[in-house]
């Protein structure tokens, strides 16, 4: 009898063991809850089942890809790599960054995002983060388990349930079935951070909103014997926190969208994991590795008291045999079938170009190229992909689905600076999308030193590849009398006035992925007014210098900078040839030894080419910078209207707010040397220095005529040491440069601001 009840004691024992099921909930919580891979790292490794799984945010993405068949490494891999980072920053892919569609640099550091529709109602698109990486590499992650589980999670390796919130009734909603991508992507959703998107028509948003922790959506859906709850959100509080209050308030806008995460939610013979998540942010994502270890210590410590209330246990090899067995169900990523919604049949036509128009069916690389190429354009990064699996023909379908679009965004931006060079920026752009892609731009800089106005409209048109043509119109004004400097009362003045004005034309085409080829030519009107003498009096009359005529020019560009000032990372080419047939006209001032106007055609040809790069090994990056200038320009009526057309080396921020006239020449070689020390994320010290060499320096001889010198000893220094800090509202930069250039030798510099302008008829 002993011996019976001890057998069916072991029997009614392994029986429980094996019929004992377990849910894991994991809460949403920003980057914190990247510290639930941890957890899923501790349970594996310890034998304990995972049958089921609810999460909400961003424990409904580390559990979606668990569910999906990705192992617990496999998910630390994704977490811990550059491209994670890129995809919850906004920031593309690296590698998929196409040159092209890149426009010029200018002084904006704020744009508002509008739509301007058929009626002129303006719309605000209140996004603070481009979902354009992170919605491609759900959509590439999840397409073949979500086509494997037939777009049910019930079938998932494990069955899954993701939360979403519907703000217009106030709900949270439980997502079971469809796109496994988009219910991922909905459910991190945070307002005012990303753009919603439509599932079953209706826009949902972050499931922590209405319900963070899905304890009761385990229970109601699942009802598991046991239930796991890892929390990492802890942002509410019981009682008002009192001595903290300042220091949170500037995250009010989180503790108000995101639901409170209650440990009651799990039942009594469950267990509560909080790791220890104090001095993290809901923003650490590049401290991925340190969350995973929390997540993994802390549900260490409680693993004595889960494997107490979980007797059945399933070895690692037994549950990597089961995740091998449900990936090898997977289709071939092969897409035969494109489909674009919610545009009309030109557009579609359009944007069919960027996939290899008439090539079926597409490997996965080829449709991820041409997204990205058609993304690296700014009227398209509101489209969002998705992938969806035709079993009848065991290939995919591609589905580009248009959201609501930026067709009327604007820029603000400008600069303070403690010399006179302090402007502001504006920039305002119309998109129209039909046949082709029209982009008009009107923009404006203004400021004492600084003053311009240009039109330009971008016409991107595909053929058998794309190209684009560019009619503009600028108008630029430097007054470098007035770019004084408040801590030096003592400067020469620099009495120049410049009006440059140019009408052109520019066509470019691709030239592979990081490169264009430019056509251009333009019609130049330019009036400069200078005197000749350092000694100025009020009487003085100006000479008046007017250039006009055509310039052509053939390029080729690329730039990869990380920044569009300050770089640290990259490289910036520029290789072009430009010939000028110009109309030099003369009207001499008081202070000219000349008594009347000349006037003589003026033509010749110039090559430039400027190189610089950066390469970069943990907190240092070493750079150089390298320009060069060939030509055959002729010398004008006098030195001074020679000096300030001629090409000139700018390698300081501002260096084009000053005339330097010992980095001036029609011929010469200049190169230097660039070190960045990243002190912190945002702060950089950086100390530079160059050499410049004339072929053909520019003296003036005794009649203000220019004589050429051919002295091989002749070079020039110049070097700036500054600090950096990288702000939203540009760079604020203290720096002291030095010229060696008698007018303008050392100098301190304070900015707030990008110190950018529009390019002059003559560069």
């Amino acid at each position: 009898m002993r011996l019976r009840a001890i057998i069916g004691l072991l029997s009614l024992i392994a029986f429980s063991g094996y019929s004992q099921k377990v849910g894991l909930v994991l809460s949403g919580g920003g980057a914190k809850g990247i510290a639930h891979v941890g957890v899923l790292k501790a349970l594996e490794e310890n034998e304990i089942p995972i049958d089921y799984i609810t999460g909400t945010s961003m424990g409904g993405i580390i559990g979606g890809c668990y569910a999906a068949g990705m192992s617990p490494n496999q998910i630390e891999e994704i977490v811990l790599s550059k491209e994670f980072l890129e995809w919850v920053t906004g920031k593309l892919e690296s590698g998929h960054n196409y040159y092209f569609n890149r426009d010029d640099d200018n002084a904006a550091f704020l744009r508002l995002n509008l739509s301007l529709d058929s009626t002129f109602s303006v719309l605000f698109n209140t996004s603070l983060a481009s979902d354009l990486s992170l919605n491609f590499a759900l959509a590439e992650k999840f397409a073949q388990p979500s086509a494997i589980a037939h777009d049910n999670f019930d079938s998932l390796f494990v069955p899954l349930r993701v939360v979403a919130s519907d703000i217009f009734t106030q709900t949270a909603l439980s997502l079971g079935s469809g796109s496994l991508s988009d219910a991922i992507r909905a459910t991190q959703t945070v307002p005012f951070f990303y753009s919603p998107i439509r599932i079953d028509g209706k826009y949902l948003f972050d499931g922590g909103v209405y319900n963070n922790f899905p304890g009761d959506i385990m229970q109601q859906t699942f009802n598991p014997e046991v239930i796991i709850g890892s929390n990492v959100s802890s942002k509410v509080f019981e009682e008002y926190p009192f001595g903290k209050d300042d220091k949170l308030i500037a995250r009010s806008l989180l503790y108000m969208f995101l639901d409170k995460s209650d440990p009651s939610d799990i039942p009594e013979g469950g267990v509560y994991i909080q790791p220890d998540l104090t001095n993290y942010t809901s923003f650490d994502f590049a401290r991925a590795q340190a969350l995973i270890d929390s997540g993994y210590v802390q549900t260490m410590k409680l693993m004595p008291e889960i494997k107490s209330k979980i007797a059945r246990r399933i070895t690692c090899d037994e549950v990597a045999a089961a995740r091998n067995k449900f990936n090898n169900r997977s289709a071939p990523f092969i897409i035969d079938h494109l489909e674009f919604n919610g545009f009309n049949e030109n557009q579609q036509k359009f944007i069919n170009r960027f996939f290899k128009s008439g090539k079926r069916p597409l490997t996965f690389s080829e449709i991820k190229s041409g997204f990205y190429r058609l993304v690296s354009e700014d009227y398209f990064k509101n489209l969002y992909p998705g992938f969806s699996f035709n079993e009848d023909k065991n290939k995919f379908s591609f589905i580009l689905s248009q959201r609501p679009q930026n067709n009327f965004p604007v820029d603000f931006g400008g600069a303070i600076a403690t010399r006179g060079i302090s402007h502001i920026y504006m920039g305002i752009n119309y998109y129209y999308f039909n046949r082709s892609l029209t982009h008009t731009n009107l923009n404006f800089y203004l400021g004492n030193f600084y003053k311009s106005v240009q039109l330009k409209t971008r016409i991107d048109i595909p053929n058998r590849g794309v190209y684009y043509l560019e009619p503009y119109a600028t108008v630029n004004n430097w007054d470098f009398l007035q770019g004084r400097d408040l801590f030096r009362r003592t400067t020469t003045p620099t009495v120049l006035s410049r009006i440059d004005r140019k009408m052109g034309l520019d066509f470019a085409i691709p030239f592979g992925k990081n490169y264009k080829l430019t056509l251009g030519s333009a019609y130049i009107n330019n009036r400069d007014q200078f005197v000749n003498s350092s000694v100025v009096v009020s009487t003085d009359t100006l000479d008046v210098l007017r250039l006009s005529g055509f310039r052509s020019e053939i390029g080729l560009l690329s730039n990869t900078l990380n920044r569009k000032q300050y770089a640290s990372t990259g490289r910036n080419f520029s290789l072009s040839l430009n010939w000028f047939s110009l109309n030099e006209k003369l009207i001499p001032g008081s202070t000219s030894l000349l008594t009347e106007t000349q006037s003589s055609p003026r033509n010749w040809l110039k090559a430039r080419i400027t190189l610089e790069q950066y390469f970069k090994k943990g907190i240092y990056s070493s750079g150089y910078l390298l320009d060069g200038v060939l030509s055959n320009q002729p010398a004008f009526s006098n030195y001074q209207g020679s000096l300030i057309n001629a090409p000139g080396f700018n390698p300081i921020q501002d260096s084009r707010t000053l005339l330097l006239e010992n980095f001036r020449a029609y011929n010469y070689i200049a190169g230097g040397w660039r070190n960045v020390f990243a002190i912190r994320k945002s702060l950089d010290f950086r100390l530079e220095g160059y050499l410049f060499k004339p072929l053909e320096a520019m003296v003036r001889g005794q009649n203000q005529e220019v004589v050429f010198s051919r002295d091989l000893t002749k070079i020039y220094f110049a070097a700036t040491a500054g600090w950096v800090l990288h702000s939203s509202v540009g760079p604020i930069s203290l720096s002291v440069n030095y010229y060696d250039d008698a007018q303008n030798e050392l100098g301190v510099l304070l900015h707030v601001g990008f110190l950018l302008f529009n390019k002059s008829s003559m560069d």
